[in-house]
């Protein structure tokens, strides 16, 4: 790798986790370059040579945190059969958001929003992530591992919804659970498929 680039990419991983935090802490109004530039221990001219704006570091790190959850999961589910690949990837979105809380929290209200300039650009990257759970289940329908009629998408978008609120929840309020027992519990869920409206062969349908 060249030395530049490896320098940009240590810098825009700092960059990534000092908004993050900051955000979290105090929300995006509040949060100055200034403050952002020293928590990343960069100077404020490297904030700007390597963005525009504030609000165009706020994309390019939605960006590139999204970027390290969607490459997550692609090595999660590499090489694996359809069933093992979704334990991998709850494992995965777990792991992800236990080292990266603050962005799982920012991820998770910015998705309600209508009123920001990269409300797109953050659907289009959630749809990435997504996308690899989608291609995990409907590789699991083809080969009969899941239910035939499974929704895939709507599935997958399910698994992605689960594993970020259980994962907040989890960090929140039980933070010495072990991260094993939440898997655990979240694939339960995933499998059981019970639900108050579930057909009467759901337990012949799990994933």
């Amino acid at each position: 790798m060249d030395g530049r680039v490896a320098r940009r990419d240590v810098t825009r991983q700092k960059l990534f986790e000092a908004t993050m935090a900051l955000i979290a802490e105090q929300g995006f109004s509040d949060t100055t370059v200034d403050q952002i530039a020293e928590r990343a221990g960069v100077a404020k001219g490297t904030v700007y040579y390597n963005f525009a704006s504030k609000s165009v570091l706020f994309e390019e790190l939605l960006r590139y945190g999204v970027g390290l959850l969607t490459a997550d999961f692609q090595a999660a589910v590499d090489g694996r059969e359809p069933k093992a690949a979704v334990d991998a990837l709850v494992r995965a979105e777990l792991a992800f958001i236990q080292r990266y809380r603050s962005f799982a929290q920012l991820l998770l209200s910015e998705m309600w929003r209508t009123n920001r300039d990269w409300q797109q650009t953050l659907r289009l990257l959630r749809e990435e992530a997504v996308a690899v759970i989608a291609a995990t289940l409907r590789a699991g329908v083809d080969s009969g591992d899941f239910a035939p009629d499974l929704d895939v998408r709507l599935s997958a978008s399910a698994l992605f919804g689960v594993c970020l609120v259980v994962a907040l929840d989890w960090l929140v309020f039980t933070p010495e659970q072990p991260i094993a027992q939440v898997e655990a519990a979240v694939l339960a869920i995933v499998r059981s498929r019970a639900a108050v409206n579930a057909p009467a062969d759901w337990h012949t349908r799990r994933l």
